[in-house]
């Protein structure tokens, strides 16, 4: 709530300095500048969301949110230049004002959020607003990060306790008073019944059969997970070097601003740009059938949390119970059912929903959700936990790792290849480990625009 509130804050500072600016330069307010206030305030609630300038900064350094601000800042101007550029109206506005306004503002936004965080630091230094972790490694290594962190009380992280094979340590950790809650094998086990936010890795290198366990077994457990090396170099997919006060981490969590800011643009476009088509799509669906217009199905995001996904509802009310009678009912179905989830000629399919299934045009509510921050454009298929249970974990140890790296997509590799026509579900998986290892804005245009081919042929969709 606190960030929500700082975004609107940001946003219309912005606009404040704007017209202080002015008034203080002497130049007479006009209608020109009015409508660049306005103009000015969505450019800003855009940009600042798009590159991430409310994440949770606990432990960065500040020089690092000074970074993310201007860069926030330079996709404003540069946006506002393109307006003044596409207009030709620069000459409405007054240089000087505008140049010292583009100085000035990145650093009073700066000062807003330097006093946020100060706030911030002071309330959990008292013990609020905190988040939880566990510490998996109590040797030296493992004491020694659980001691930088009570150091940083400002970052408001709380070491619930440790994780070892080792259990004569008991008595090393009482001084610290943090338990031994188990062995390096009961994580997964303690992450599946408490709802913990970091889990730190503080294992040596040589133990790395135990690190490639826990990263399989719990990236989707809900928690972030971080390396605590005792080297500064250590070649895993997607790390990224981080610090926590002077303490340096490595984060498995891959952070890829471009393609947020991709998603949210490219979304509104397309929710724009078919407005009327939603329209008719729900008028359709109403009279067609009884039932509500959209179709929620929870599925799984990054780092393995559950969400809803939105479709247009395409199957008759009750769908899912008719399900478990087919399935009981013919042999048949519940092969073709267990092998791909799908069913090819399903009865439960309504007559507009055979046509948006085609077409893909059920899929389009789900730009909401990227909107929202669950998905991507671009990304690996939207599964249920049981299918990341069953089959990203036996493919390969990494598999659902990858996978929980990175958000779903609306589209991706398997649907402008074979899509359902995949006999093999490994081939699925397969599909999904290469887009995530191979992730890039050019790959991301060229599956788009396949998938805009595969609308129209309809090559194995159903």
């Amino acid at each position: 709530m606190i960030y929500r509130f700082l975004h609107l804050v940001d946003c219309c500072l912005a606009c404040f300095l704007l017209w202080l600016i002015t008034m203080l330069y002497g130049v007479a307010w006009s209608v020109y500048y009015t409508r660049l206030l306005v103009i000015v305030f969505v450019l800003c609630f855009c940009f600042f969301y798009n590159f991430q300038l409310y994440r949770s900064w606990r432990g960065w350094k500040y020089c690092k949110e000074f970074f993310a601000i201007t860069r926030a800042w330079a996709g404003v101007i540069a946006a506002l230049l393109a307006y003044f550029f596409l207009f030709k109206i620069s000459e409405a506005y007054s240089r000087v004002v505008l140049l010292a306004w583009s100085l000035v503002t990145p650093f009073v936004l700066f000062l807003s959020h330097l006093a946020v965080r100060r706030v911030l630091r002071y309330y959990r230094a008292k013990g609020k607003n905190i988040r939880h972790a566990v510490i998996v490694g109590a040797g030296e290594l493992g004491l020694r990060a659980a001691r930088r962190i009570e150091n940083v009380p400002w970052a408001g992280i709380e070491v619930v306790g440790f994780f070892d094979d080792k259990i004569e340590l008991g008595a090393t950790l009482h001084a610290l008073g943090k338990p031994l809650l188990g062995r390096t094998d009961d994580v997964e086990e303690y992450l599946r019944s408490h709802d913990l936010d970091y889990v730190y890795i503080a294992l040596p290198l040589r133990a790395e059969k135990k690190i490639f366990k826990i990263l399989k077994d719990c990236r989707d457990l809900g928690a972030r997970l971080y390396l605590v090396p005792d080297i500064y170099v250590f070649g895993l997919h997607h790390a990224e070097i981080q610090s926590l006060g002077d303490m340096l981490i490595l984060n498995f969590n891959p952070d890829l601003e471009w393609k947020r800011s991709f998603d949210i643009c490219f979304s509104l476009l397309v929710l724009i740009a078919l407005s009327p088509l939603y329209f008719l799509i729900a008028l359709c669906i109403k009279l067609d059938s009884r039932g509500p217009v959209l179709f929620k199905h929870k599925r799984i995001m990054a780092t393995g949390r559950p969400f809803y996904c939105l479709k247009f509802r395409t199957m008759e009310v009750g769908a899912e119970q008719r399900l478990q009678e087919l399935l009981a009912s013919d042999a048949s179905m519940r092969a073709e059912w267990e092998q791909s989830y799908k069913l090819k000629n399903d009865p439960r399919i309504t007559r507009i929903g055979r046509f948006l299934r085609r077409t893909s045009l059920d899929e389009l509510p789900q730009f909401i959700n990227v909107l929202r921050g669950e998905m991507s454009v671009v990304g690996a298929r939207p599964i249920v936990g049981k299918e990341l249970e069953d089959y990203y974990k036996t493919n390969d140890e990494r598999s659902a790792g990858r996978y929980c790296s990175m958000k779903p997509g609306i589209t991706g590799l398997w649907q402008v290849m074979k899509r359902s026509d995949i006999v093999d579900y490994k081939e699925r998986v397969e599909l999904d480990d290469w887009y995530v290892l191979n992730v890039s804005l050019k790959t991301d245009l060229y599956i788009i625009l396949k998938t805009i081919a595969c609308m129209f042929n309809g090559k194995g969709a159903y």
